[in-house]
C-alpha cells in the first residue's frame, strides 16, 4: 500500500460525519451551533449531490478536519430526493455516518413559526398546519432511518444544548479564560462571572511600583504576599469549583472570568494571575489576558 493510499484510508477510518435533518422550526440551527462549539465543521442546506464532494474535499485536509455535520431537510426542494442515493454512495464508499432527526410537536411547530414569523419551506399556497402535515409525510422514512430522534416539544435551548454536548462531546472539560480589567474602561461585556479586586492596596501609589504591571515581580509579590490577597483567590477558586459541575451539566464550553481593578493593570492582573495558577494546579483548563496590562518600558510616554 503507498502513501498516498495509506493516508486516504487512514482518513476514512478517522471521518465522522453527522446528519443533521426533521421538520423545519424544531431545532436544526441550535444543534449546528452546538457541534459548532465541540469542533464540528458544519454546513447547511448542502445539495445531497455533493455530499461525497464535500467528504473528499475534507479527505484532502489529511486529518486536520475529522469531524464534520451536514444539514439537510426539504428546503433542498428538488435536490432532497437524491438524499438516500448519496445515504448509499456513503455506506458504499464507508463512511462512518450517523442521522440525527429533530421533531416536534405539531403545535409547538406552529407556535414557533408564529413566534418568529418566519415562512414554512413548504407554504407555497397552503396553511401552516397543511405544510407541516406534508413536511412530515415527506420525512416519514428518513425518521425511520434516523439513528438519533430528539423531540424539543418540551425542551429549552439550554437544555438541547446541554443534551447534545452530552450526545457528542469530547470529555474534557470546561476551558475557562480569566480576562483582567480596569472599571475606569467598563466591565468585559460576555464575562460570566466578575470578581473585584479593587479592596486592596494600590500599587499604583507606591512611585516604583507605578510604571509596572502585574505581570512584574516586584507586582506581582506586593498583591500576592497579602494574606488578604491569598485568602480572596482561595475563596473565588471555592466557588468556581462549587459552580463547575453545574455549568457542565448545562452544556456550557467556555467560562469568561473578569477580575478588575481600577485601572486592570496592577491588582486585577496580579490577581487574575494567581487565580489562574491555583485552578490550573486543580486540574482545570485556564488561560489569562490582560488587556490593559503593560510591562516595565511598555506603553508609557
Amino acid at each position: 500500500m503507498d502513501e498516498k493510499t495509506a493516508a486516504s484510508g487512514s482518513c476514512k477510518q478517522n471521518l465522522k460525519l453527522k446528519i443533521i435533518t426533521g421538520m423545519s422550526g424544531a431545532g436544526k440551527t441550535q444543534i449546528i451551533h452546538v457541534l459548532e462549539d465541540l469542533g464540528y465543521y458544519c454546513v447547511d442546506n448542502l445539495p445531497p449531490k455533493l455530499f461525497m464532494n464535500f467528504i473528499e474535499t475534507v479527505k484532502q485536509t489529511n486529518g486536520t478536519i475529522t469531524n464534520t455535520a451536514i444539514v439537510a431537510d426539504v428546503r433542498g426542494g428538488l435536490f432532497f430526493p437524491d438524499l438516500f442515493e448519496s445515504f448509499r454512495e456513503m455506506h458504499e464508499a464507508g463512511i462512518d455516518f450517523e442521522i440525527i432527526f429533530l421533531d416536534a410537536a405539531d403545535h409547538v411547530l406552529i407556535r414557533r413559526f408564529k413566534e418568529t414569523r418566519r415562512r414554512h419551506p413548504l407554504s407555497q399556497g397552503e396553511s401552516l398546519t397543511e405544510a407541516i402535515a406534508q413536511e412530515r409525510q415527506r420525512l416519514q422514512e428518513l425518521r425511520g432511518m434516523a439513528h438519533y430522534i430528539i423531540d424539543t416539544s418540551n425542551i429549552t435551548g439550554r437544555a438541547l444544548y446541554g443534551q447534545i454536548n452530552h450526545m457528542f462531546g469530547q470529555p474534557e472539560k470546561i476551558e475557562i479564560l480569566i480576562e483582567s480589567f480596569g472599571y475606569k474602561y467598563g466591565l468585559p461585556m460576555d464575562a460570566d462571572m466578575i470578581f473585584d479586586a479593587r479592596f486592596l492596596p494600590n500599587p499604583f501609589y507606591i512611585e516604583e511600583l507605578r510604571p509596572l504591571c502585574g505581570l512584574d515581580k516586584p507586582v506581582r509579590d506586593y498583591v500576592l504576599n497579602m494574606e488578604a490577597a491569598r485568602q480572596f483567590i482561595n475563596q473565588c477558586a471555592a466557588l468556581i469549583g462549587l459552580i463547575m459541575p453545574y455549568y457542565e451539566k448545562e452544556g456550557k464550553r467556555y467560562l469568561h472570568i473578569g477580575v478588575g481593578c481600577t485601572g486592570g493593570q496592577h491588582r486585577s492582573v496580579a490577581i487574575a494571575e494567581g487565580l489562574a495558577e491555583t485552578l490550573q494546579a486543580a486540574g482545570y483548563s485556564v488561560y489569562a489576558e490582560h488587556p490593559y496590562c503593560y510591562r516595565a518600558g511598555e506603553g508609557f510616554e
